[in-house]
């Protein structure tokens, strides 16, 4: 084993880099596991998006890798040391944490998980050659940009977030089709009600998206009916896939609490896990808001945390 750390922080997206920031600034010396695989690249999410126009500072929008960059280059500046491995085990039964990836294992006094999540994927023939190109996991995040203003949307999912990221881009399309598998949706009744009674929703019943359609950008969609087996074309220029996120915690099960869709706990007010010592910030647990400046905010909680119990353990 290597020599003790502080503090290691896994994943480095906003919630990882932001953890470091504070960390490193507060003289803790973070050792981060940036990733490599798991979850995705590097720097999180926003590495596979386009312009990020809602991050604060940047007024004329920002590309996602180069505000990663510079997330990244933030951390290194004030002394966060920084290995792109995955972590494929810990140990938090005892004190010290244990952290391991394939080629080192690392003691530390604390952790902060920030592995984030990673959007569920349809797998349709065109989804990789038009993913960011019209093909969106986040209608928050990229409903407002231009090319899908006034043009025909297309939403997939049947639960809350479904009709909560129709009904948002309803402020944006000329038309929103919910693509729904089953004969009813799965959302909240009252999201359903908002759904049926929105004129600009159109729902379509046992439907599944076959695939995207579209040169460089999506152009349209090809969907089939699941009982007449109907396969039909519908124009839009954006689709956006609400069927949930995977936390990233396979690592982490058996060591910390979980809820049932595989998210961390933390007790309400915190970052604190079930294990003291270990924190957690952004996506890997917050299934509600997923938006990169909340996950940085949870960061900058969770650093402000481990320093203030590193202290107590002194």
């Amino acid at each position: 084993m290597s020599d003790v750390k502080e503090l290691v922080i896994i994943g480095s997206g906003p919630a990882g880099h932001t953890a470091a920031i504070y960390a490193a600034r507060a003289n803790l010396r973070p050792f981060m596991f940036e990733g490599y695989v798991t979850g995705g690249p590097a720097g999180g999410q926003l590495t596979t998006t386009t312009e990020v126009e809602n991050f604060p500072g940047f007024p004329e929008a920002v590309e996602g890798p180069e505000l990663m960059r510079l997330f990244r280059k933030q951390s290194a500046r004030f002394g966060t040391e920084m290995v792109g491995e995955d972590v494929s085990e810990v140990d938090f039964s005892k004190r010290l944490f244990t952290v391991k990836s394939e080629s080192r294992g690392v003691k530390t006094k604390a952790v902060i998980i920030a592995t984030g999540a990673t959007a569920r994927r349809m797998g349709v023939p065109n989804e990789e050659k038009m993913w960011n190109n019209g093909i969106s996991a986040c209608a928050v995040c990229d409903g407002a940009l231009p090319f899908f203003r006034n043009q025909p949307l297309m939403v997939i999912g049947g639960g809350d977030t479904a009709v909560e990221e129709a009904t948002y881009l309803t402020k944006f399309g000329s038309v929103v089709y919910l693509v729904h598998r089953r004969d009813e949706l799965r959302a909240s009744k009252i999201m359903q009600k908002r759904a049926l009674e929105n004129e600009k929703i159109e729902i379509m019943w046992n439907t599944v998206l076959e695939d995207a359609v579209g040169e460089q950008f999506v152009t349209g969609a090809q969907v089939k009916n699941v009982k007449s087996m109907e396969v039909k074309e519908i124009p839009v220029a954006g689709i956006f896939y609400a069927i949930g996120h995977t936390p990233n915690t396979q690592a982490f099960k058996g060591q910390i609490d979980l809820d049932e869709s595989g998210y961390i706990k933390v007790k309400e007010g915190t970052q604190e896990t079930s294990v003291e010592g270990v924190f957690a910030a952004g996506d890997v647990q917050d299934h509600k808001y997923r938006q990169a400046v909340t996950a940085a905010g949870s960061g900058c909680a969770a650093a402000l945390e481990a320093e203030r119990w590193l202290a107590t353990q002194a």
